[in-house]
């Protein structure tokens, strides 16, 4: 049928959903999530923010956050998980495994995040954009046989 809307891919479809994940975010800066997919299905989502219990960066709770520290500085002040990070913990809350999945991510992942994927067994990353100071993190991800793709 010439007026049926064509499927989008499994990375564009991943990838999408990812996009919505990262609107739930509560950073007050950028709105960062990620997707762990196996066999084609979603085992967890995790967008970037403070912990559960902790107020939200946007009403306040990360003081780095709502201050004007430039991007990638005082990092070490910044109360909020990552994405990727909080993706791959809230599969470890339920009791899910992530080893040999693949991460989407909107953003290509810090080196704290990398270690994380690493050691969790992911087997591929998919990203949207290029983090700014994503260098060593990606060489990381390489190193550990890690499949890293752009999108």
């Amino acid at each position: 049928m010439a007026n049926e809307k064509e499927r989008p891919g499994w990375d564009e479809y991943f990838m999408n959903i990812a996009e919505v994940v990262a609107s739930r975010s509560n950073c007050s800066r950028r709105h960062v999530a990620a997707v762990i997919v196996k066999e084609h299905r979603i085992i967890s989502t995790g967008y970037n923010g403070t912990p559960r219990g902790v107020k939200n960066c946007f009403e306040g709770g990360c003081p780095r956050c709502n201050s004007e520290t430039p991007t990638g500085k005082n990092l070490e002040e910044c109360l909020c998980s990552h994405g990727e990070e909080n993706s791959i913990v809230q599969a470890a809350y339920h009791g899910i495994s992530v080893k040999d999945g693949t991460l989407y991510t909107t953003y290509s992942p810090c080196l704290l995040c990398a270690k994380m994927i690493i050691n969790a067994g992911i087997k591929e990353v998919v990203y949207k954009e290029r983090y700014s100071i994503d260098n060593t993190s990606m060489r990381l991800l390489k190193e550990s046989n890690i499949i890293v793709r752009g999108l």
